[in-house]
């Protein structure tokens, strides 16, 4: 379907946090501030660790780097503009601009949930089929899969974003949300564009469910490969093994899935309450996920522990 493009908006008006007084910009934007700096750090901290560390180059070690980098881009990508919208009273954002958002909103949405895919199946190889793990899962095939991962999305998005702009934009120019994203802009259309949305919808939830449907069932798989083992100690041991991976799962997947749901029974979010949801589930998990990778990951942990140890006793013999 063509649309005559008479589009007059030259800008848009981000709104941020609907009905936030102004006398909690301020704290608001410190916080947003305080997330982007850990955002920031953490998942940098990560990257480097793991490429300096050759004891870390390892499939899993590789894969959580993809997930950092993810992280870290998408944090980039989102917090800055908001930041200087309570900072410094900047709500405006160029209209090609704000569609370059959006491309990379959904972009490193999609590949993150490729990734976690990819992270799925590590487990799923290591649990049940150890003896042929380092043969099956090298960082080569780690390489492949991942880069894959961030592949895929980017032809069907730039379709996304290309029929996003055939839209013809003529009336309001306000997007009541913290950046831009699909449904915002295509909200503002001036007339229904059903098909677009439908369309980006689908490509949506293929990549949250395909890679969704993979990981219910690979970790089904694993919990039944674990509980046939004879020794309880095997099994918690086996079972440790995947719990980072679970906690990462878990963040990413189950409040969007509690969203989901919601509204499918009719649930309705208040505008600010969904704001702030959907803020939490996206900005969240990238923020606590370097704190997984360090504390529930024992050849991170042990490096941690190793440097420490070493810059304590450097000092000491400094300062004695």
């Amino acid at each position: 379907m063509l649309y005559t493009n008479v589009t007059t908006i030259k800008d848009f008006f981000l709104v941020g946090f609907p009905g936030l007084l102004p006398e909690y910009y301020g704290p608001v934007s410190a916080l947003l501030f305080v997330v982007f700096l850990a955002i920031a750090v953490g998942n940098i901290f990560i990257l480097v660790i793991v490429k300096s560390e050759r004891s870390l180059h390892k499939p899993t070690y590789l894969i959580f780097c993809h997930l950092a980098l993810t992280d870290l881009m998408f944090g980039t990508v989102t917090l800055p503009k908001i930041i200087s919208k309570y900072w410094f009273n900047d709500s405006i954002v160029a209209f090609y601009g704000c569609f370059a958002q959006m491309y990379f909103v959904h972009f490193l949405g999609a590949t993150h949930s490729f990734i976690l895919m990819v992270m799925a199946l590590d487990r799923f190889i290591a649990i049940c089929a150890p003896l042929r793990y380092i043969s099956l899962f090298t960082n080569t095939t780690v390489s492949v899969l991942c880069g894959m991962s961030w592949f895929m999305p980017i032809s069907w998005m730039l379709g996304v974003v290309y029929d996003a702009l055939r839209i013809p934009f003529c009336n309001s120019n306000v997007i009541v949300q913290c950046y831009c994203d699909h449904l915002s802009i295509t909200s503002l259309g001036c007339q229904y564009v059903r098909e677009v949305k439908i369309v980006a919808l689908g490509l949506a939830m293929f990549s949250l469910l395909l890679p969704l449907g993979f990981i219910i069932v690979s970790y089904f798989v694993i919990i039944v490969a674990v509980l046939r083992m004879s020794s309880s100690d095997s099994r918690m041991k086996t079972l440790s093994t995947c719990t980072p991976q679970l906690i990462i799962t878990c963040l990413y997947y189950l409040p969007r899935c509690f969203v989901y749901l919601a509204n499918f029974v009719g649930f309705q979010f208040s505008l600010s309450g969904q704001i702030i949801v959907v803020n939490l589930y996206s900005l969240l998990p990238s923020a606590v996920n370097p704190v997984i990778y360090c504390f529930k990951t024992k050849d991170i942990k042990e490096n941690l522990k190793k440097k420490f140890l070493t810059c304590k006793i450097n000092i000491t013999t400094k300062t004695g």
